[in-house]
Formats: structure tokens, sequence, C-alpha cells
């Protein structure tokens, strides 16, 4: 099973929904990293979601550093994150052992590892396990910042309401930040809480699409190729549940205008070379030219609902009927943002480091 991501710097994911614990193991970070476990905190805050629109599992999410850090800065040492769980209601999924549930990898998870997964909450599968992601990517978020790196993701979209673009990009990352529900816009934002809060009391659930920039990416990261810029950040992203498309830049618009408006025109400001406009999401050749990376995720609905749903029964081979009990998101999307900032974090870090040397993040 493969659970471990990077090159420079790697990740390694621990853990199942219902388990003890689970947690994250960086190996590769420079000695000399500095730790703030406050900001690791917030960050986790931002996980958890709004009360009105999320699951009623109410994880304290404190996260504990077992090695990798002295002093507060990392030792260049394997870091090890851990997280218990406390807040499981395990019986829930009992009497839905072997009722494949829509949308879920309950059927494909059987398929692969024959009834010897831990199916409860999802197990390793579960949105629960990008909680360490986060604790993480904290880490990789403050190191970048200190090189003057910026990322940050709002819900461009949940269900047809749709939320203004990224205009002025450090300010909106800043707001974004001190957001609980990431939606540039207070219109679209309230109009976006009430929308999930309906479709949530019918039983159902809504997806919706996240906009994300990164600001201060140095030219010339990244490989032509396998280990391109955008291959390394889909790479990474698609292991996020829920994640199903992704598009650089002006993505598939970009098949509608003709070549003269979809070529980004290079000129001088400053002394820098910069382009006029950025449909290429700051990526020419998988190689980052120095404008802002942008790209959105499709994000699908929660595929734990309320309503009646067709499935088989695994164990006796017929069909069934699926009725959900338990606690449930009508909507995800909100929280995975700050995942998607954290794991967006991880790459990018791991690239950069392949291009300046291991040391570059810290000392």
């Amino acid at each position: 099973m493969k659970n471990t991501i990077g090159n420079s710097i790697s990740v390694t994911l621990f853990g199942e929904s219902h388990g003890k614990a689970i947690g994250a193991v960086i190996d590769g970070l420079a000695p000399g990293i500095e730790i703030d476990e406050e900001f690791i905190s917030s960050q986790m805050e931002k996980r958890k979601g709004i009360n009105a629109i999320s699951t009623p599992r109410r994880e304290k999410d404190e996260v504990k550093i077992l090695s990798g850090v002295f002093e507060n800065k990392t030792t260049g040492t394997p870091l090890c994150l851990m997280i218990e769980n406390g807040d499981t209601k395990s019986k829930d999924y009992s009497k839905t052992r072997y009722l494949a549930r829509p949308g879920h990898a309950d059927y494909t998870a059987e398929c692969k590892y024959g009834g010897y997964q831990d199916y409860r909450g999802g197990g390793h599968f579960s949105g629960r396990i990008t909680a360490p992601l986060v604790a993480a990517g904290a880490i990789a978020i403050s190191a970048l910042r200190k090189k003057g790196i910026y990322i940050g993701t709002h819900i461009l979209s949940c269900g047809e309401i749709k939320d203004r673009n990224f205009e002025n990009i450090k300010e909106d990352i800043e707001l974004l930040d001190s957001l609980e529900m990431p939606v540039l816009s207070e219109e679209k934002r309230n109009e976006m809480l009430s929308y999930i809060e309906k479709i949530g009391a019918e039983g159902d659930s809504t997806g919706g699409v996240l906009s994300t920039a990164v600001i201060g990416m140095p030219e010339g990261v990244g490989e032509p190729w396998f280990d391109t810029v955008e291959g390394m950040l889909a790479h990474a992203l698609f292991s996020i549940p829920a994640v199903k498309g992704i598009e650089f830049g002006k993505g598939f618009e970009i098949t509608k205008i003709p070549g003269s408006k979809a070529n980004d025109p290079f000129r001088m400001e400053n002394g820098k070379v910069v382009t006029s406009t950025n449909n290429n999401g700051g990526i020419n050749g998988g190689i980052t030219n120095g404008m802002p990376i942008t790209f959105n995720l499709a994000v699908k609905p929660t595929p734990s609902i309320y309503k009646s749903q067709s499935t088989v029964d695994m164990e006796k081979k017929e069909d069934a009927v699926l009725e959900i009990k338990g606690r449930h998101d009508p909507a995800i999307i909100h929280r995975a943002r700050v995942v998607v900032d954290s794991v967006t974090a991880l790459v990018l870090c791991d690239l950069l480091t392949e291009k300046f040397g291991t040391d570059y993040l810290g000392r």
C-alpha cells in the first residue's frame, strides 16, 4: 500500500478513522525550520468546519510531535506527528458492514484487501486522514512564508452559487486566512451557507469548485515531462478524498479561445520578466515562470447522505438498500480548503528543495 509521497521531502500517512490515532512522518526537512505550534493549531481549526453545516463529530485534533523537533526547531531527522482519535461511534458502521456505500471506497477496499481492512468510518480511506496532512502542511506553509511564498484557496462555486475570482491575490489570501467560510464575497458566502444548510436538511449533499493561488514562487522550479509542477501537484491533490478534477490557469476554457489570446505575452517590469496575462497559471513547460500559480479543483458532493440508496450486500452477493446512519457533512468543500493549501505547500517545499538544496527552507 503506497502511503508516501515526495522526493526530497517525503510525507507518510498512517492510521484509520476509528483507530487509536492517525498521523504523518515527514522526512527530508532541513534542520532549523521553526515550529509554531499555535499556527499548527489554527490550521487544524480550519479543518474542523462550521457547526451548522458540518459533521457533529468533534475531535480535539491536538497534534503531538513525537520526534524531529528540539527547542521548537526541526532537527533534520524524521518528524513524526500524531493525533489521537476520541469522538468515535464505531457501532454506527457495524450494521452496514457489508453494504457498499455508493460513492465510497467500501467495495474497492473489499476487492483490494479481502475483508481485512478497517471499515469503520471509511478506515484508512476516510477524510479523517487529512488531519495529519493539515498538521504537516502547517509546517510547510510556515517555511514557505519565510521565503515570501503564500497560498490561498477559496470556494469558487458551490452548487450554482459562484464567488468572485481572485483579484489582488496577496490581499485576498490574507482575507481568506481570517475566514471560517472561505468565500471572498460576503454576499455569496451567506448564500452558500444557506444553500448547504438547506440541502443538508433534505438529507442530501453538495460539492463545488475550490480555486487556489500561490504567489512568490521563484521561476525555474519543476521538471519537464514527468515531474512537472502540474504533474506533481495533481498527483498529490488527487489523493484528497472527493477531488475529481483539476485545471491549471484558464484550464478547459483555454480551448475556446485562439492562440493569440491564450498565449501570455512577456514583458519587463522593474527589471523582472513577467507576463501580461496568466492564462497558463504560472507554469510553462512544467516549470514555474514566476507568475502566480493558479488552479481549480472539482470536489464532489459528500457521498454519505441520508436518502435511501441502491447498493449490494458484499457478503450475501445480492441487491440491497442502504440507509445511512451516523454523523455526516452535507458539504466538505469548506473544510477541504485548508487540506488543499497544506498539500500544495508540501509539494512546493519538495520541488523547491529539489531545485535549491535540502537546506533551502531551514538555516
